[in-house]
């Protein structure tokens, strides 16, 4: 009866060393604080404004028709809105 054949294996190679590795980034993008800070400052200033004085500033007075009140104080929450949700990106 013939004998079969051995397989021939390759030879052993060890795995990349540990320090091949790129270290992982922690921390956000450097214009993440700032711009997260500035949209909660407008969000504030513009409702504090349309409060104070809302009715003598043409752009605010005209922005929404006879919903001034609630379209204005919208666009301010919308502004803090943002803020939030790019602080979702800080670290």
């Amino acid at each position: 009866m013939p004998e079969s054949k051995g397989r021939k294996r390759d030879d052993y190679t060890p795995p990349p060393a540990k320090t091949d590795r790129k270290p992982v980034k922690l921390g956000s993008a450097p214009w993440v604080a700032p711009v997260m800070v500035a949209l909660f400052v407008i969000g504030l200033l513009w409702i504090v404004v349309f409060y104070i004085a809302g009715p003598d500033i043409p752009i605010m007075n005209s922005i929404g028709g006879s919903y001034n009140a609630l379209v204005n104080v919208m666009i301010g929450f919308a502004f803090i809105t943002g803020g939030f949700v790019i602080s979702t990106k800080w670290r």
